[in-house]
């Protein structure tokens, strides 16, 4: 197997992944880091030392904020042993939350440590809270934020314990949120923040079709796949959207391709840069949040796309650009908020690849299913034949590049 240079870099022995948490507006303010060691175990004491410490805050706590990238705190999951055993790392106090999670044993000590760190200016969240566990008390009146994971109460319980907790002055994270009607739920209630994968299971509309710009951009990305297919019967569709033709030339003599001299057309462009690099920006253009959607679901789709085509490179499987539009496209329905049935059905693409998006089938549908399990953290699920170092470094590299492109994105419009 050849190592990409485009994961060439430093190797964490550890696996990570991230999970957004977001404001009632649905705007990225921080990220829970989830983290296995090899062994598939919790890490209680992760590496420290100045390199790991730049990885996280330089990938790791990124986020596309329109033209430009920003730091977001990160949540780092602690329990009593990594508090009491270890010396908090001389880290940017900002730039992390110290998570209790539930099965911390909470005693007189650990509460004199948390204490401290409070008084040293690190921010607590308490996890896993539960009003009827006794355990808890003690750390409410050092606790910042509070999470509360949906699925172990009914909505009446929540909602008194969301009322007691307002009056201790804390922040208020709702966990698992997996769906808008419970987003719209907790907004109610008072919560303050969110985790959970709502924005990949919005309210999906039976019936609903594609249109406008992204119909336009499916019709040309049908015509791209089509093996008869010319520089101007590409250019003839696009042409019905000459916003988008716009678009798609400024990003070609931008920068990012350093031409010597101007395109002038699509024709020409694809003559240059021939039509799997027009195809993967038809794709980029294709992601693109609509007015009014979170910038997070475009972020998504592309960092997912160029993991499943970065992994299958390192794999040496056929065709990774296939790899990448089955990556991209597999939350293609959040975006629409059509069904995937439904989309699927409407959307002019190879059998082959809708089976990899719909059934997991073949080499693109094998590497999408493990990509999906490491964005969740379900580590112990991986099954591809590669070394798990090199996932989490195109883990990261897809992090950097979705960021990158995006902020490239934003520009252009």
């Amino acid at each position: 197997m050849n190592s990409l240079s485009t994961v060439d870099e430093q190797q964490l022995q550890v696996l990570m992944a991230r999970q957004p948490i977001y404001t009632k507006s649905k705007e990225v303010v921080a990220f829970e880091l989830l983290f296995r060691d090899e062994s598939g175990n919790f890490v209680k004491d992760l590496k420290d030392d100045e390199a790991t410490l730049n990885v996280l805050l330089n990938t790791y706590s990124s986020v596309q904020d329109k033209s430009s990238v920003r730091q977001a705190p990160l949540f780092l999951k602690v329990n009593d042993t990594f508090l009491l055993e270890h010396d908090i790392p001389e880290i940017p106090r900002e730039s992390f939350v110290l998570e209790v999670i539930g099965s911390t044993a909470i005693t007189p000590k650990l509460i004199e440590r948390i204490d401290f760190l409070v008084k040293e200016g690190f921010k607590i969240a308490l996890a896993d809270y539960d009003p009827r566990d006794p355990r808890f008390n003690a750390l409410l009146n050092l606790a910042q934020i509070v999470k509360l994971d949906l699925r172990k109460f009914e909505l009446e319980e929540l909602l008194n314990i969301v009322r007691r907790l307002r009056r201790k002055g804390v922040e208020l994270l709702a966990d698992k949120v997996e769906t808008v009607d419970e987003f719209q739920a907790c907004q109610r209630m008072g919560f303050d923040l969110f985790m959970g994968y709502v924005l990949s299971k919005p309210q999906l509309v039976r019936g609903r079709s594609v249109k406008g710009n992204k119909l336009v951009l499916l019709q040309i990305l049908t015509e791209l796949n089509n093996p008869k297919a010319t520089s101007q019967s590409i250019e003839a569709l696009a042409l019905r959207d000459p916003e988008l033709v716009y678009k798609i030339l400024r990003v070609i003599n931008s920068a990012a391709f350093s031409l010597r001299r101007e395109v002038s057309s699509l024709a020409h462009a694809i003559s240059l840069l021939g039509l799997d690099q027009i195809r993967r920006w038809v794709m980029l253009f294709l992601s693109a949040a609509e007015e009014g959607q979170p910038q997070e679901m475009t972020r998504a789709m592309l960092q997912r796309g160029r993991m499943c085509e970065v992994t299958a490179e390192m794999l040496e499987r056929e065709n990774p650009m296939n790899h990448f539009f089955v990556g991209l496209l597999s939350q293609l329905d959040a975006l629409m908020e059509i069904p995937m049935d439904e989309l699927m059905a409407q959307v002019p693409l190879d059998h082959h690849l809708k089976a990899a998006i719909l059934e997991y089938r073949d080499s693109e549908g094998e590497v999408l299913q493990n990509i999906e399990f490491y964005e969740r953290g379900n580590f112990a699920h991986l099954r591809l034949p590669i070394e798990k170092p090199y996932l989490e470094v195109a883990y990261r590299h897809s992090i950097s590049w979705a960021l990158q492109v995006l902020t490239q994105m934003q520009e252009e419009k």
